[in-house]
């Protein structure tokens, strides 16, 4: 389908509503965690994170991208991230305390680039890099895996390290960006939009 034929109008909500179930699930699995339900958290968790795949997917195979859209699931994201991590430390600590400079790098400058983006944007960057996408992917197999199968090192080596080289792209796309913009393909693409003007 393509983006300029109409679509019902159940469908133009459906992306911005697997963002918002993701969001309403933070405090779900907050709660999960806090009383260490692991079995529940986990049943929780892994809808959440394949609603990240589909969200995204949906809005771009039918056109239906939006700015509200973008920013809905930026903030559903971070949201999960976190208390993701708060997930892992609950009921994984060993992770955490075995690769936390790792971890602590991946989820530092994570957190970096959306405190830059609120100061500088007053809003999350939203950007949706080609790598950042692939990076969420990575970080959603890893989670999910993590709970659902057990520790596998190379999967968080490959996530991590993804996810510090997709923030590091973010930062510098805030140096470069004077305007707020989502849905950047990614740094290289905007140094070549400069060069072309």
């Amino acid at each position: 389908m393509s983006a300029g034929r109409p679509h019902p109008a159940w469908l133009r909500q459906v992306p911005n509503a697997l963002s918002g179930a993701r969001a309403l699930a933070v405090p779900v699995l907050a709660v999960l965690a806090l009383l260490r339900r692991e079995t529940a958290f986990t049943w929780v968790l892994v809808p959440a994170l394949l609603s990240d795949i589909f969200d995204g997917l949906i809005a771009r195979l039918y056109g239906l991208e939006s700015r509200v859209g973008a920013m809905l699931d930026s903030v559903a994201d971070t949201l999960l991230l976190l208390v993701s991590v708060y997930g892992v430390w609950t009921f994984h600590p060993e992770v955490l305390r075995e690769h936390a400079v790792l971890c602590g790098a991946a989820v530092g400058l994570w957190l970096l680039e959306d405190l830059v983006a609120l100061l500088r944007y007053r809003r999350l960057s939203s950007f949706h890099t080609y790598l950042s996408k692939v990076v969420a992917n990575l970080l959603g197999l890893f989670i999910g895996w993590l709970f659902v199968l057990g520790f596998e090192p190379w999967l968080l080596y490959l996530a991590a390290g993804g996810s510090i080289l997709a923030s590091l792209e973010e930062l510098a796309l805030l140096g470069v960006l004077r305007e707020w913009r989502a849905d950047v393909r990614g740094l290289w693409w905007v140094l070549k939009e400069g060069r072309g003007r």
